[in-house]
Protein backbone atom coordinates (compact mmCIF):
# COMPACT_ATOMS: atom_id res chain seq x y z
CA UNK A 1 0.00 0.00 0.00
CA UNK A 2 1.46 3.65 -0.78
CA UNK A 3 2.49 4.86 2.18
CA UNK A 4 0.87 8.28 1.89
CA UNK A 5 -2.63 6.31 1.67
CA UNK A 6 -1.62 4.18 4.60
CA UNK A 7 -0.73 6.90 6.79
CA UNK A 8 -4.13 9.15 5.62
CA UNK A 9 -6.07 5.76 6.87
CA UNK A 10 -4.18 5.56 10.07
CA UNK A 11 -4.97 8.94 10.79
CA UNK A 12 -9.20 8.58 9.77
CA UNK A 13 -8.66 5.63 12.24
CA UNK A 14 -7.05 6.94 15.19
CA UNK A 15 -9.22 9.91 15.13
CA UNK A 16 -12.53 7.73 14.93
CA UNK A 17 -11.52 5.36 17.41
CA UNK A 18 -10.53 7.97 19.90
CA UNK A 19 -13.11 10.19 20.20
CA UNK A 20 -15.26 6.89 19.27
CA UNK A 21 -14.19 5.51 22.43
CA UNK A 22 -15.35 7.91 24.11
CA UNK A 23 -18.62 8.61 22.19
CA UNK A 24 -19.48 5.19 23.51
CA UNK A 25 -21.30 6.66 27.05
CA UNK A 26 -23.99 7.41 24.68
CA UNK A 27 -25.34 3.72 25.28
CA UNK A 28 -24.70 4.45 29.04
CA UNK A 29 -27.21 7.38 29.10
CA UNK A 30 -30.17 6.35 28.81
CA UNK A 31 -32.71 8.62 30.47
CA UNK A 32 -29.90 10.28 32.83
CA UNK A 33 -31.62 12.37 35.76
CA UNK A 34 -30.06 16.41 36.30
CA UNK A 35 -27.48 15.63 38.86
CA UNK A 36 -25.67 12.75 37.00
CA UNK A 37 -25.81 14.78 33.52
CA UNK A 38 -24.10 17.41 35.49
CA UNK A 39 -21.50 15.34 37.33
CA UNK A 40 -20.29 13.89 33.67
CA UNK A 41 -20.08 17.47 32.22
CA UNK A 42 -18.47 18.52 35.11
CA UNK A 43 -15.75 16.05 35.30
CA UNK A 44 -15.65 16.37 31.18
CA UNK A 45 -15.08 20.16 31.68
CA UNK A 46 -11.87 19.58 33.94
CA UNK A 47 -10.74 16.98 31.37
CA UNK A 48 -10.59 19.21 28.40
CA UNK A 49 -9.00 21.94 30.77
CA UNK A 50 -6.43 19.33 31.42
CA UNK A 51 -6.16 18.62 27.89
CA UNK A 52 -5.41 22.10 27.29
CA UNK A 53 -3.67 23.26 29.46
CA UNK A 54 -1.04 19.96 29.48
CA UNK A 55 -0.84 19.10 26.42
CA UNK A 56 -1.84 21.48 23.52
CA UNK A 57 -0.23 24.90 25.55
CA UNK A 58 2.88 23.24 26.50
CA UNK A 59 3.88 21.31 22.77
CA UNK A 60 2.54 24.99 21.31
CA UNK A 61 5.01 26.76 23.36
CA UNK A 62 7.53 24.34 22.22
CA UNK A 63 7.02 24.21 18.28
CA UNK A 64 5.96 27.85 17.99
CA UNK A 65 6.68 30.34 20.72
CA UNK A 66 5.61 32.55 23.25
CA UNK A 67 4.25 34.75 20.94
CA UNK A 68 2.79 32.26 18.06
CA UNK A 69 0.55 30.60 20.95
CA UNK A 70 -0.80 33.62 22.41
CA UNK A 71 -1.63 34.76 18.79
CA UNK A 72 -3.20 30.93 18.47
CA UNK A 73 -5.51 31.10 21.65
CA UNK A 74 -6.50 34.51 20.86
CA UNK A 75 -7.75 33.51 17.48
CA UNK A 76 -9.11 30.13 18.35
CA UNK A 77 -11.33 32.17 21.13
CA UNK A 78 -12.11 34.65 18.63
CA UNK A 79 -13.58 32.26 16.24
CA UNK A 80 -15.03 30.68 19.02
CA UNK A 81 -17.39 33.22 19.91
CA UNK A 82 -17.79 34.37 16.49
CA UNK A 83 -19.03 30.25 16.17
CA UNK A 84 -21.34 30.48 19.01
CA UNK A 85 -23.17 34.06 18.13
CA UNK A 86 -23.91 32.31 15.25
CA UNK A 87 -25.01 29.24 16.26
CA UNK A 88 -26.99 30.72 18.83
CA UNK A 89 -28.89 33.31 16.32
CA UNK A 90 -28.84 30.35 13.87
CA UNK A 91 -30.48 27.36 16.06
CA UNK A 92 -32.31 29.02 18.86
CA UNK A 93 -34.73 30.79 16.40
CA UNK A 94 -35.25 27.51 14.68
CA UNK A 95 -36.27 26.35 18.31
CA UNK A 96 -33.04 23.99 19.12
CA UNK A 97 -31.97 22.38 22.13
CA UNK A 98 -29.08 24.41 24.11
CA UNK A 99 -27.47 21.39 24.71
CA UNK A 100 -27.16 20.56 21.29
CA UNK A 101 -26.06 24.08 20.60
CA UNK A 102 -23.20 22.91 23.18
CA UNK A 103 -22.10 19.86 21.82
CA UNK A 104 -22.32 21.56 18.37
CA UNK A 105 -19.79 23.82 19.55
CA UNK A 106 -17.62 21.24 20.91
CA UNK A 107 -18.12 19.59 18.14
CA UNK A 108 -16.19 21.93 16.14
CA UNK A 109 -13.33 22.36 18.99
CA UNK A 110 -12.71 18.81 18.84
CA UNK A 111 -12.53 18.88 14.89
CA UNK A 112 -10.18 22.01 15.04
CA UNK A 113 -8.10 20.13 17.86
CA UNK A 114 -7.67 16.96 15.61
CA UNK A 115 -6.18 18.29 12.25
CA UNK A 116 -3.18 19.45 13.88
CA UNK A 117 -2.87 16.38 15.63
CA UNK A 118 -3.20 14.73 12.32
CA UNK A 119 -0.20 16.86 10.91
CA UNK A 120 2.34 15.24 13.93
CA UNK A 121 0.51 11.67 13.23
CA UNK A 122 1.87 12.34 9.17
CA UNK A 123 5.15 13.73 9.45
CA UNK A 124 6.18 11.73 12.33
CA UNK A 125 5.22 8.42 9.96
CA UNK A 126 7.18 10.29 7.07
CA UNK A 127 10.36 11.24 9.80
CA UNK A 128 10.07 7.39 10.82
CA UNK A 129 7.70 4.47 11.23
CA UNK A 130 8.26 4.08 14.48
CA UNK A 131 7.27 7.81 15.75
CA UNK A 132 4.14 7.56 14.11
CA UNK A 133 3.09 4.62 15.71
CA UNK A 134 4.23 5.82 18.94
CA UNK A 135 1.73 9.33 17.97
CA UNK A 136 -0.97 7.56 17.13
CA UNK A 137 -1.57 5.26 20.53
CA UNK A 138 -0.90 8.33 22.22
CA UNK A 139 -3.38 10.46 20.85
CA UNK A 140 -6.21 8.08 20.70
CA UNK A 141 -5.78 7.01 24.21
CA UNK A 142 -6.01 11.55 24.99
CA UNK A 143 -9.10 11.73 22.45
CA UNK A 144 -11.52 9.32 24.76
CA UNK A 145 -12.58 12.13 27.19
CA UNK A 146 -13.18 14.77 23.95
CA UNK A 147 -15.68 12.16 22.91
CA UNK A 148 -17.26 11.79 26.44
CA UNK A 149 -17.67 15.45 26.61
CA UNK A 150 -18.96 15.73 23.00
CA UNK A 151 -21.50 12.75 23.37
CA UNK A 152 -22.65 13.95 26.97
CA UNK A 153 -24.95 17.13 26.15
CA UNK A 154 -26.06 15.63 22.73
CA UNK A 155 -27.67 12.44 24.83
CA UNK A 156 -29.38 15.32 27.37
CA UNK A 157 -30.55 16.96 24.41
CA UNK A 158 -32.40 14.03 22.90
CA UNK A 159 -30.34 12.75 20.40
CA UNK A 160 -30.82 9.03 20.14
CA UNK A 161 -27.65 6.83 21.24
CA UNK A 162 -26.86 5.72 17.60
CA UNK A 163 -26.98 9.39 16.35
CA UNK A 164 -25.18 10.73 19.36
CA UNK A 165 -21.99 8.00 18.76
CA UNK A 166 -22.07 9.06 14.88
CA UNK A 167 -21.61 12.60 15.52
CA UNK A 168 -18.70 11.77 18.11
CA UNK A 169 -17.01 9.60 15.23
CA UNK A 170 -17.58 12.30 12.59
CA UNK A 171 -15.58 15.05 15.13
CA UNK A 172 -12.61 12.88 15.00
CA UNK A 173 -12.43 12.65 11.15
CA UNK A 174 -10.25 15.31 10.20
CA UNK A 175 -7.15 13.66 12.10
CA UNK A 176 -7.50 11.60 8.86
CA UNK A 177 -6.90 15.09 6.47
CA UNK A 178 -4.40 16.48 8.87
CA UNK A 179 -2.38 12.93 8.54
CA UNK A 180 -2.63 13.17 4.87
CA UNK A 181 -1.14 16.64 4.44
CA UNK A 182 1.56 15.81 7.17
CA UNK A 183 2.63 13.02 4.96
CA UNK A 184 2.56 15.06 1.95
CA UNK A 185 4.85 18.21 3.10
CA UNK A 186 6.49 15.73 5.67
CA UNK A 187 8.43 17.87 7.71
CA UNK A 188 6.02 20.60 7.77
CA UNK A 189 6.76 23.76 9.92
CA UNK A 190 7.05 23.55 13.07
CA UNK A 191 5.75 26.71 13.93
CA UNK A 192 2.47 26.05 11.77
CA UNK A 193 1.59 22.97 14.02
CA UNK A 194 2.16 25.62 16.84
CA UNK A 195 0.02 28.09 15.99
CA UNK A 196 -2.65 25.12 15.09
CA UNK A 197 -2.47 23.51 18.44
CA UNK A 198 -2.55 26.92 20.70
CA UNK A 199 -5.81 28.03 18.14
CA UNK A 200 -7.18 24.46 18.88
CA UNK A 201 -6.21 25.02 22.87
CA UNK A 202 -8.60 28.64 22.64
CA UNK A 203 -11.41 26.81 21.42
CA UNK A 204 -11.52 24.48 23.28
CA UNK A 205 -11.25 26.90 26.46
CA UNK A 206 -14.03 29.16 25.25
CA UNK A 207 -16.25 26.06 24.91
CA UNK A 208 -15.31 24.92 27.98
CA UNK A 209 -15.76 28.38 30.31
CA UNK A 210 -18.31 29.27 28.39
CA UNK A 211 -20.40 26.36 28.28
CA UNK A 212 -19.83 23.27 29.53
CA UNK A 213 -18.87 24.44 32.98
CA UNK A 214 -22.31 27.23 33.06
CA UNK A 215 -24.15 24.32 31.75
CA UNK A 216 -23.27 21.76 34.98
CA UNK A 217 -23.88 24.77 37.30
CA UNK A 218 -27.50 25.06 35.59
CA UNK A 219 -28.45 21.28 35.50
CA UNK A 220 -27.45 20.87 39.37
CA UNK A 221 -25.64 24.18 41.07
CA UNK A 222 -23.89 22.67 43.95
CA UNK A 223 -20.54 22.20 45.55
CA UNK A 224 -20.51 18.31 44.17
CA UNK A 225 -20.10 20.52 40.38
CA UNK A 226 -17.39 21.99 41.11
CA UNK A 227 -15.59 18.99 43.13
CA UNK A 228 -16.23 16.99 40.01
CA UNK A 229 -14.90 19.37 37.73
CA UNK A 230 -11.67 18.94 39.81
CA UNK A 231 -11.77 15.56 39.57
CA UNK A 232 -11.81 15.69 35.82
CA UNK A 233 -9.13 17.92 35.59
CA UNK A 234 -6.77 15.77 38.25
CA UNK A 235 -7.88 12.25 35.92
CA UNK A 236 -7.05 14.28 32.67
CA UNK A 237 -3.96 15.38 34.17
CA UNK A 238 -2.28 11.78 35.07
CA UNK A 239 -3.61 10.74 31.63
CA UNK A 240 -1.49 13.28 29.77
CA UNK A 241 1.25 13.10 32.34
CA UNK A 242 1.02 8.94 31.78
CA UNK A 243 0.89 7.74 28.02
Amino acid sequence: MNTLLQTTLIGFFVGIIGTGLGGTMSFVLDHPTKKFLSGIIGISSGLMVAIVTFELIPEAFMLGGIWGTAIGVGLGTIIAASLDSLVTNTYFKAGGQSYIKTSLLLGIGIAMHNFPEGLAIGSGFMAHQRLGVGLAIVIALHNMPEGIAMVTPLRAGGYSKMKAFFLTLLAGAPMGLGAYFGGLIGAIAYEFIGLCLAFAGGTMLYITFGELIPRSKTLHDSRATTVFSVIGFIVGMVVSKTF
